[in-house]
């Protein structure tokens, strides 16, 4: 299962230039790049993304707050910290980690590799998912978008988004992958049925 990447970042050439080292990693697809995060969560929304590398300095003061109401709408999402100067680091608290830019390209690589592996291996110990969010987190392990789901299911795409905010509230895994392996590892899926 690919992890799927948007890039918020205001400079073009950084934002490029981070795009071609992520998607040259086999298990990521940078899915969008944007240049503000005016529309974020509805790109996020859209592109069922679930890792964003932003620029906190294109967040300003706003810095927590913004990324307190993201993580809310979207708790599935990990937030990357893309640091291109220097920055107290209290603005990075929020953050599952960072990337700065003088990282080569194998420590963005290793980075990448670590944001993804952290969220797989939390404690999910004595999770009880109610049948539905079963058949939506199955559903999710095999590279179901939101949308495919909520037809499948014959229910809103907005029941899918909250059954998915439970399925990560209760077993504290925010990534596609981290959910795949967490399927794969209590027997809801087999890997033949993975894409």
């Amino acid at each position: 299962m690919r992890n799927r990447v948007i890039i918020c970042e205001a400079s073009e050439m950084i934002a490029i230039g981070l795009a071609e080292i992520i998607d040259s990693m086999a298990q990521f697809d940078v899915v969008a790049r944007l240049d503000s995060p005016e529309h974020l969560s509805e790109k996020i929304t859209s592109s069922d993304a679930n890792l964003l590398i932003v620029d906190p300095m294109l967040l300003g003061f706003h810095n927590k707050d913004f990324l307190s109401q993201l993580g809310k709408e979207h708790p599935q999402v990990i937030m990357i910290a893309l640091v291109t100067s220097y920055l107290d680091h209290s603005m990075l608290t929020p953050y599952s980690g960072f990337i700065e830019i003088n990282d080569t390209r194998s420590k963005i690589i290793s980075k990448m590799d670590e944001f993804v592996q952290s969220e797989t291996t939390k404690n999910t110990d004595d999770v009880e998912l109610s049948k539905r969010e079963t058949d939506v987190l199955v559903a999710v392990a095999k590279g179901m978008m939101n949308k495919e789901i909520a037809d499948q299911m014959n229910i809103s795409i907005h029941t899918v988004i909250s059954h998915r905010k439970n399925i990560t509230r209760k077993t504290g895994i925010k990534s596609v992958s981290g959910l795949t392996v967490y399927a794969l590892l209590n027997n809801l899926i087999d890997e033949k049925d993975l894409i």
